[in-house]
């Protein structure tokens, strides 16, 4: 039986896990805290679902892979994880981040439309956008219940025989990891330790502080059929109440450097300030609703937004760089690196640890900051 060491229990990892499990692997996930404590990214209450990633096919492509597999962990788990709400993208565009994605989600016969900006009032019980060009809507898009997600697939990894150890891992000789001081070996070791793989690898990966902000909004919004929402070039984006935690409006520009075991989980007041600008430009009555939740985590990204799955010695594997637009991906992204791991394919040449060149076209943001 083959053997890996997984280190990181956030949704790659717990993914990768229960993936390898139900193909035969032997597979010990190693996790400094619990699955879905709140330092881990994965950790946010929730997560958007969208196959829209500009001129990227291959991104899109997995998104919408990704979303079936979604569905099936849920199915698994007896619980819904992925709430279909819909997306709407608001484009200022003509010629923007919004017309490529549309180009490619057709190209791939992936259901979207575009709206006149009118057709706002389809969606939001009140909406702004005589700023826009155009509105593209993603019917089959949608919120990730994140926290419970990544809980989740770790329950049913641990079902499928892995053994979880709670400890901190660190970088042994050859295809190892030291636990506690005890040297742990198996034939594959894949570091999926998000915001934590730049303190144990060189990796081309900063780590910044995200603050996320939920509203208190009238019952109005709190609705199944309110969907998220992203706007691109604004670096905003949100979706109604899901589950009581309010409606999320936030900013998706890169924040300061963050220490992610120890930084301070406080929510910066400029955050409310962008959040609240917002707010005002595109539902003007929400602009004063007091803040229901709000949650401070982390992105760990390379310059260009792109993931890292590459192999630094035999058998060591490192996989990250995944924050603000890896989380829908897990269920597929598992499968494809379980292929790796089994020799089926190589990883994509954009994933090697190669120097990078800055660029956002990959997420929701059109702003760096």
């Amino acid at each position: 039986m083959k053997s890996v060491i997984v280190v990181g229990a956030g949704i790659w990892g717990s993914s990768l896990a229960l993936r390898l499990a139900d193909s035969g692997w032997r597979v010990t996930l190693v996790e400094q805290h619990t699955p879905g404590h709140v330092r881990q990214a994965s950790a946010g209450e929730t997560r958007l679902m969208r196959c829209a990633h500009g001129t990227d096919d291959w991104y899109a492509r997995m998104a919408w892979k990704a979303r079936d597999g979604w569905r099936r962990l849920g199915e698994r788990a007896g619980e819904d994880l992925f709430h279909e709400a819909g997306l709407v993208w608001f484009a200022g565009r003509h010629d923007g981040w919004e017309s490529d994605s549309a180009r490619v989600l057709q190209k791939l016969d992936i259901p979207c439309e575009v709206l006149d900006p009118t057709d706002g009032g389809r969606f939001f019980p009140e909406f702004r956008g005589d700023d826009l060009a155009f509105l593209l809507w993603e019917p089959h898009a949608g919120v990730l219940r994140a926290r419970r997600a990544t809980q989740i697939t770790a329950r049913l990894a641990r079902a499928a025989g892995v053994e979880l150890v709670r400890a901190r891992a660190t970088p042994a000789d050859g295809a190892a990891v030291e636990v506690d001081g005890e040297i742990r070996r198996a034939d594959r070791v894949v570091w999926a330790c998000g915001a934590w793989l730049p303190g144990l690898f060189d990796v081309p990966i900063s780590v910044t502080k995200q603050d996320t902000l939920h509203f208190a909004v009238p019952p109005a919004w709190v609705t199944p059929g309110t969907p998220a929402w992203c706007d691109y070039d604004s670096s905003a984006y949100g979706h109604g109440d899901v589950d009581g935690v309010g409606m999320k409006a936030t900013s998706d520009q890169e924040g300061r450097p963050y220490e992610p075991e120890n930084g301070e989980r406080a929510v910066d007041a400029d955050s409310l300030e962008r959040s609240r600008e917002y707010l005002s430009r595109r539902f003007p009555s929400l602009a004063g609703a007091p803040v229901l939740f709000s949650q401070v985590c982390q992105y760990a990204l390379t310059p260009d937004a792109e993931w890292i799955i590459a192999e630094t010695a035999p058998g060591v594997w490192l996989l990250g760089g995944d924050s603000g637009h890896g989380f829908k991906h897990a269920p597929a992204l598992a499968e494809y690196v379980a292929g790796i791991l089994d020799g089926a394919h190589e990883p994509e040449a954009r994933f090697g640890l190669h120097e990078r060149v800055p660029a956002r076209g990959l997420r929701t943001s059109g702003m760096t900051g």
